[in-house]
């Protein structure tokens, strides 16, 4: 990680905060000190994250660690910036040494996959068969922090296409099609608010495989129907549709 970088970057961040009127709610649920997951959804502007990384410093000094897809290095030097700001690839392993180390490690379960719903599935989550992060807190201890950032899926208008869900079948490449500002790829200046719940404890991890399986299941669940939860409660049911 390039702190010096990522510092430079402050600014960037903080002007599309306040492009978007961007606020964040719970603050004080993320710990100062020690290991901590924080969960988010996935939006194809992506952005939404980094702007909640630089709240989060701005309000107790801590640097983010995240995990990216390896699709990121498709596009040339695109990985290595992210690297830049502190994002190596999602493994267990990986992710399991930073929070040794005590970082705040983010991460957007739903992956690429979730990034690239059409607007027709904006405000879900694709978490059903994404039980890694659950098993990382459980493995570790580590609690987790969710962050729901709905309106982020009004960043852009992601278009359903065959021809784009097959190519990320078929060689896992995130091709779309979506607009944003007008006929532009100008992002829509939508209010986004972050929502962060308090930290979620896992139980301490079984013994026999069979029940650890169930408790596995149970957590994954237990921190999906959270996450749905805050989702709804952060969109405004009489909003206009943006589309």
């Amino acid at each position: 990680m390039d702190e010096e970088f990522t510092l430079k970057l402050l600014p960037v961040m903080n002007a599309l905060r306040v492009y978007h009127r961007h606020e964040v709610h719970g603050l004080e649920n993320v710990p100062r000190r020690g290991p901590v997951i924080v969960a988010c959804n996935h939006s194809l502007a992506t952005y939404d994250m980094l702007m909640l990384m630089a709240a989060v410093y701005c309000h107790n000094g801590r640097l983010p660690r995240s995990l990216i897809d390896r699709a990121f290095y498709v596009f040339p030097g695109l990985g290595e910036l992210m690297e830049k700001l502190g994002a190596i690839v999602g493994s267990q392993e990986a992710a399991s040494s930073l929070l040794r180390n005590g970082e705040m490690l983010y991460l957007a379960p739903g992956g690429m996959r979730e990034s690239l719903r059409p607007y027709t599935e904006r405000y879900q989550i694709l978490w059903n068969r994404r039980r890694g992060f659950a098993r990382l807190s459980l493995e570790t201890g580590v609690p987790i922090v969710l962050a729901a950032c709905p309106r982020a899926d009004d960043i852009y208008k992601v278009y359903d296409s065959p021809l784009t869900k097959l190519i990320y079948k078929k060689l896992r490449l995130p091709f779309f099609m979506a607009r944003g500002l007008g006929p532009t790829a100008i992002p829509r200046p939508v209010k986004l608010e972050h929502f962060l719940s308090k930290p979620i404890y896992p139980p301490k991890p079984a013994d026999d495989p069979a029940s650890y399986k169930r408790q596995l299941y149970n957590y994954h669940r237990k921190l999906m129907d959270k996450m749905n939860a805050m989702i709804a409660e952060g969109i405004v049911p009489a909003q206009k549709s943006l589309f």
